[in-house]
């Protein structure tokens, strides 16, 4: 499985720690930036990473920002990603099991090195449920279609 991962000035000593954490899992793991701590925009490194994955270049994603929110909001505009801002070891668990999350976005402000090191390799080694689950993952991909499409007048299961 090919991993990628990227971070904001605020994560990126995190993400320098989590890399050989997801190396020593067997995972490969590609670095998309930023290359140093000095002050970037986390929009640009979550587009990388969001459209890496929804190129199917890379399996999944990590995502580290001061929150993560900020990631996982711009990496959800990717058509095909499920981010998801995990804040612990169940949150990380229950985006795998039952939302098929493709992208990590963890917060680099409250999370230590240890938990996070923990709740990555839950995620990683956590597959997807399926299930009843599978159907509600069908519904938000044709959300997600019906949302990209300018001529669409209304959405399913939406009131419009």
């Amino acid at each position: 499985m090919r991993i990628a991962i990227a971070s904001d000035h605020r994560g990126f000593q995190m993400k320098s720690r989590l890399q050989q954490t997801i190396e020593n899992l067997g995972f490969d793991v590609d670095d998309l930036g930023p290359e140093s701590g000095d002050s970037v925009d986390y929009p640009d490194y979550a587009a990388r990473v969001a459209a890496s994955v929804a190129a199917d270049e890379h399996n999944r994603g990590i995502l580290i920002c001061g929150t993560g929110i900020g990631m996982c909001i711009t990496a959800n505009k990717f058509a095909g990603v499920r981010a998801a801002p995990c804040h612990d070891t169940v949150t990380a668990e229950y985006s795998r099991l039952h939302n098929d999350a493709n992208i990590l976005c963890l917060s680099a402000n409250q999370l230590s090195d240890q938990l996070a090191e923990q709740m990555i390799q839950i995620w990683l080694s956590t597959d997807f449920e399926e299930g009843r689950h599978a159907r509600r993952i069908e519904k938000i991909a044709d959300i997600e279609r019906d949302a990209s499409n300018p001529f669409a007048s209304e959405t399913p299961g939406c009131g419009g």
